[in-house]
């Protein structure tokens, strides 16, 4: 009898029959038949390699057979090394079934959406507010036009002339009067009227342009201005002419407003004369 490496008692000589350890260390390669052999009558052929049972382990590969009387044998099994020592195969576990997936929740149903409110109803609204309405223009510090209708007639006049060279000027030699010059009216228009001669150079165009011909040589460029007043009149001032400014005769100091009516007379320059007249 031998005695395998964990001290068992077999009464087989190459592996133990108590716990299937291979006895004086040869390891045994067993390929699997082409056909094996059929097992003789009353004994049980090993699921493993074939061959025929003849004690608890199979001599050809050590499957343990009482190890395996409790186990479902394995469907196919085909080793083709032995081990050291024989390990008793275990049935795969069964197959768990997949688990199916929840369904998704039921999506929420939409909200309704709000109902119209009848055409009878009239739907509040808040008041608008109002615009506020436009204010009047003051006036108050913008001097008024002159009322009624004003014109400054513009002559040639001699007796002017004739005083001009009797007070001996320094150009009155060479000055001499106008063998024709025709009357000229302006009508005066806006809250000013400005009297003189135009120059392109100094940008002055005035309403009361005396540029000739014929030109008056001793008109300034700016000479004189007329400006309306408050009560509907004219008033003329001199804002610092060459030769001065004369009203029915009268020179006027510069800068001083002088106020004119109906058939008064503005004299200038040489020879030149405006009658203001007043139409209505």
């Amino acid at each position: 009898m031998a005695t395998c490496p964990n001290g068992h008692d077999s009464a087989s000589d190459d592996f133990c029959d108590q716990c299937g350890f291979l006895i004086g260390g040869a390891s045994v390669v067993q390929s699997v038949p082409a056909a094996p052999a059929a097992p003789a009558p009353g004994d049980a052929a090993c699921p493993r390699c074939g061959r025929a049972r003849t004690g608890q382990f199979c001599e050809g590969c050590g499957y343990n057979f009482s190890a395996a009387a409790s186990a479902q044998p394995p469907t196919t099994a085909v080793p083709t090394v032995a081990p050291t020592r024989a390990e008793p195969i275990q049935a795969p576990p069964p197959s768990t079934p997949p688990v199916a997936a929840p369904p998704p929740p039921p999506s929420p149903p939409a909200p309704a959406a709000p109902s119209a409110p009848p055409p009878s109803a009239p739907l509040p609204s808040a008041p608008l507010p109002s615009a506020p309405l436009p204010s009047a223009p003051d006036n108050s510090k913008r001097p008024p036009a002159a009322q009624g209708s004003w014109t400054a007639v513009v002559t040639a006049d001699s007796d002017y002339y004739d005083s001009v060279l009797a007070a001996g000027g320094p150009d009155s030699a060479g000055i001499s009067f106008p063998a024709y010059c025709p009357e000229r009216r302006f009508r005066l228009t806006g809250n000013e009227v400005r009297i003189g001669r135009r120059s392109v150079s100094r940008g002055i165009d005035p309403e009361i342009d005396l540029t000739g011909p014929p030109a008056d040589p001793g008109v300034s460029r700016l000479h004189a201005l007329l400006v309306a007043t408050p009560d509907g009149t004219w008033s003329v001032v001199d804002p610092g002419s060459a030769n001065g400014t004369f009203v029915n005769g009268a020179e006027i100091h510069p800068g001083e407003a002088v106020a004119l009516h109906d058939g008064d007379r503005i004299h200038l320059g040489a020879w030149t004369a405006l009658t203001i007249t007043r139409d209505g």
